[in-house]
């Protein structure tokens, strides 16, 4: 029952009253039912004066710290509920709150002891009993976490077991099967095990368990009941085989020989061994899998079977066999040549189409664009209404590197079936990927609220996988506002779901869901590794590094213009031009205030109408205002730190510490980022660079000597290991080209270094760039390479050699728009419902790599004839 506005007569009445108008709990109280209505400036002011007026009361302490929490500063309200404590160390609800308080901020011990306290007030409460024992298992200490589970589980007299009984006893013996005593988790789960209502979970846990103790007999009983239950879980299938303790490639395959007699209905059965089979035997078992599903039309058999593409002999057989399956169905409707003799029924009309479209993923995943494309135009040609034939179209273009021409074929896929969430999603990205953001908007408008625009929704329905490839689409196009502001979005996102596990402190242990919930506070402690927060805070310090070496004028400074040498006829235009500028400025920023405070009061309204206390406001993220940040490498730090903590396995987290600590000048935090890449990757090229260079800022510090003697000392230690005893910085960029001159990457990096390094070896090292063996490179590393010779780092490198790199380029990635011969043309803007052949501006990103606007092609009409053709028809090559 919120009452809020009688709450605040109540409060009215006593405060007029001559003998009470400075009544401190009356004052706090009032400000509390004024934060609840949301004036919270009012609410503040009225708490703190009731504080004033009363320091002993534990009633301003604790809605002092009621107000706080309603702000997000934990710290501060878990201060003043231990105030509150020292007058009124009983209270009950106030030791409640801190106890929250403690496990959102993963203060445990503090946790436990709170959890103690309220365990001793209230002994005959379940949630007393629960919270003592979780405060212990998460600490570590399992033991007594047990002891007070089995004395509260000993402690009810249930005669109907219901599902908080059973999820309890599920909790226990979680309890001690994390404590290492498999043993007695066994024993208890066997004891209770009809108790307990959630019967998989009992079968898996005594599997699990069964292995761990070596009883394999017990374990394959249990996991062959589990694949009855579930055919098609593959966790299952591989517990199942070390129950049998099979060993060799034989034994193996013979066991799920027996299994798909026993489930023949399994897909997984079947597949998981072609994963060991090698040889004459994989080609068999892979040649009846690939018959049965492409007679069957099973569009994703090509996923399914990607992972065996890192064996390359399973490649080459994989590839003689559908190239046959093609050859004989075109020309006899069979599979092979030997099915047709032996009279066997002709394969369906739908056999040749499914692979056509398998052969085109299988030499699109191979990068062998060209075959890619023949087979995939046969295949529309055969049945042009398939959705999946031109999604595979657009991905090729993909990864061939004409993104224009994807984004095409990916509209075209979407247009087939505009009630398709997921196409719909495929083509907005591959949208983002061309740089087209209003297009992408549009797109997904189609499955956003009414009323909003897709954008905004977007972000309310924390879509994050859009607004980082919209954060990477503005880093590409520098529009670094705007990039970091979709960064900020995705990083808020994270704290709010963070700040939602509040919810379920209490939830969870009313509703006994004590696994679930364990799981959940170990999910939240790692939340940050998510790959959609890697890539945001990889895109914000990028640009924040890139904002540090090259600060964006001040908007100001924009606007002012040398008018001293104008005449008074192009001055009066000029300040005609600023006249209206400003007005239509002053108009928009207009619109901007009364939508945001239109905005404000709408929320406003709802906190009413909800009672809720109103959620702390966050600043607007304005991208004029995040393009020109006071510090900009103290904004990089903090996107670097949650990385470091949860994301220190990966290389790249070292890498921009290194040049975050780099331009800091701070030798010790560089050191410390190169040692901990090298133990990742001791032979990764960037680190290889970076290697170089802090060597070389090293020698620069020395010879000025302007190096504290401590950090030397300590530098000194590191080199024989950091520097592999090289003496120079070229003896060890030579040692290094020669210990990896196989990779094209290396090469990349020590050619830069070589150039930078020598004055005299330049022309070296621009050879050892444009002699590259492109074969096996990469259309990535490739681009990097033409792009950096392109850019003029090799000032005064002859332009024929340029050119000799490009058309190698050319003949090995044909229809990589990055490379084509180009026409400068006027610049056109490609649409969602455009069909046109002809490429639009190429600011796009190839296979991941950046490119700034002075290495981007123009418009570009492609002359070459291979291209063209694959974009129209098809035409299947002899292989």
């Amino acid at each position: 029952m919120k009452q809020y506005k009688n709450g605040l007569k109540l409060a009215k009445q006593i405060l007029t009253n001559p003998k009470f108008t400075e009544h401190g709990e009356t004052l706090a109280m009032k400000g509390l039912t004024l934060n609840c209505l949301g004036r919270k400036e009012e609410a503040y002011d009225y708490v703190r004066r009731g504080l004033r007026n009363d320091l002993k009361s534990h009633v301003c302490w604790h809605v002092y710290g009621l107000l706080q929490r309603s702000d997000k500063k934990y710290e501060e309200a878990i201060k003043c509920y231990r105030n509150a404590l020292k007058w009124e160390k009983d209270n009950i609800q106030i030791l409640r709150d801190l106890s929250l308080l403690q496990i959102q901020m993963r203060d445990l011990e503090g946790y436990r002891e709170t959890r103690h306290q309220l365990f001793k007030l209230r002994p005959s409460q379940h949630a007393s009993w629960i919270g003592f024992a979780m405060s212990y298992h998460l600490l570590g200490d399992y033991d007594t976490a047990n002891n007070i589970l089995e004395t509260f589980r000993a402690s009810q007299t249930v005669e109907t077991y219901d599902y908080k009984h059973s999820e309890l006893l599920l909790y226990q013996i979680q309890v001690i099967q994390e404590s290492g005593n498999y043993e007695k988790a066994l024993q208890h789960l066997k004891k209770y095990q009809l108790q307990i209502l959630d019967t998989l979970a009992v079968k898996e846990t005594m599997g699990d368990l069964c292995l761990k103790l070596n009883r394999h007999d017990e374990a394959r009983v249990v996991y062959g009941e589990l694949l009855k239950r579930n055919p098609e879980n593959i966790a299952y299938y591989e517990q199942y085989l070390k129950a049998l303790k099979v060993g060799g490639q034989e034994e193996t395959i013979e066991a799920y020989q027996k299994l798909q007699a026993e489930h023949q209905q399994s897909f997984c059965a079947k597949r998981l061994p072609l994963d060991v089979a090698q040889g004459d035997t994989f080609r068999t078992l892979v040649d009846e899998h690939l018959r049965r599903n492409l007679r069957k039309g099973v569009p994703p058999l090509f996923v399914n079977l990607r992972s065996l593409y890192r064996d390359e002999q399973k490649v080459r057989v994989i590839t003689e066999l559908v190239e046959g399956y093609h050859q004989n169905l075109t020309s006899s409707g069979y599979f092979a040549a030997e099915d047709k003799e032996q009279n066997l029924p002709k394969e369906p009309a739908s056999a040749l189409l499914w692979t056509l479209f398998y052969l085109a993923q299988h030499y699109d995943h191979l990068r062998e664009s060209e075959k890619a494309l023949d087979f995939i135009n046969a295949a529309i040609d055969h049945t042009p209404t398939l959705i999946e034939l031109f999604v595979t179209k657009g991905r090729v273009y993909k990864h061939a590197g004409d993104v224009l021409e994807a984004v095409k074929w990916m509209d075209e896929a979407q247009s087939l079936d505009t009630a398709d969430r997921y196409i719909n999603s495929k083509c907005a990205k591959y949208m983002l990927r061309a740089n087209q953001i209003k297009e992408a908007e549009d797109i997904c408008g189609k499955f956003t609220r009414e009323g909003v625009s897709a954008m905004e929704n977007l972000n309310e329905m924390q879509c994050m996988w859009f607004q980082t490839e919209c954060a990477l689409s503005y880093q590409r196009m520098e529009k670094w506002g705007e990039a970091l502001k979709k960064c900020h979005e995705v990083d808020r996102h994270f704290s709010e779901i963070i700040e939602d596990q509040f919810d379920f402190h209490t939830y969870c242990m009313r509703k006994m869901t004590l696994r679930s919930y364990v799981g959940l506070l170990r999910l939240e402690d790692v939340l940050r590794r998510h790959p959609f927060y890697y890539r945001a805070a990889k895109c914000a310090i990028e640009v924040y590094v890139r904002l540090f070496d090259k600060p964006l004028p001040a908007e100001s400074a924009e606007e002012e213009l040398d008018t001293e040498n104008l005449p008074p006829a192009e001055l009066k235009k000029l300040r005609n031009k600023q006249r209206k500028a400003a007005k239509k400025k002053a108009e928009q920023e207009n619109a901007q205030a009364a939508q945001a405070n239109q905005k404000k009061e709408n929320k406003q309204r709802n906190a009413n109408q909800d009672g809720d206390p109103e959620t702390p406001q966050l600043d607007e993220l304005i991208p004029d205002k995040l393009a020109r940040p006071e510090d900009p490498l103290e904004k990089a730090i903090e996107f670097l730190r949650p990385l470091q903590l949860l994301g220190k396995d990966r290389i790249e987290t070292h890498l921009m510490a290194f040049e975050i600590y780099s331009r800091r000048g701070k030798l010790l935090l560089m050191l410390q980022s190169l040692k901990r890449a090298r133990a990742i990757d001791a032979n990764n090229p960037t680190l290889h660079n970076c290697i170089i260079r802090f060597y070389k800022a090293l020698e620069a510090r020395i010879a000025s000597k302007e190096i504290d003697e401590s950090v030397k000392l300590v530098i000194d230690r590191e080199r024989p290991k950091l520097f592999r005893g090289a003496n120079s910085a070229a003896e060890l960029n030579e040692s290094f080209l020669a210990a990896n001159r196989a990779s094209n990457d290396a090469l990349y990096e020590v050619a830069k270094i070589m150039y930078q390094l020598d004055e005299k070896r330049r022309d070296e090292a621009v050879k050892l760039l444009t002699s590259v063996e492109l074969k096996n490179a990469t259309l990535e590393i490739t681009t990097k390479m033409f792009l950096l010779l392109k850019s003029g780092f090799f000032a005064g490198s002859p332009a024929e050699q340029l050119d000799k790199f490009k058309a190698a380029c050319q003949k090995r990635f044909p229809l990589a728009v990055v490379f084509a011969d180009v026409i400068p043309t006027v610049a056109t803007t490609l649409t969602t419902a455009q069909s046109a052949t002809s490429a639009g501006p190429v600011t796009t990103s190839v296979t991941g790599t950046t490119m700034s606007p002075a290495e981007q092609q123009p418009t570009t009409k492609t002359t070459t004839t291979t291209a063209q053709k694959q974009k129209n028809g098809s035409e299947i090559k002899a292989n």
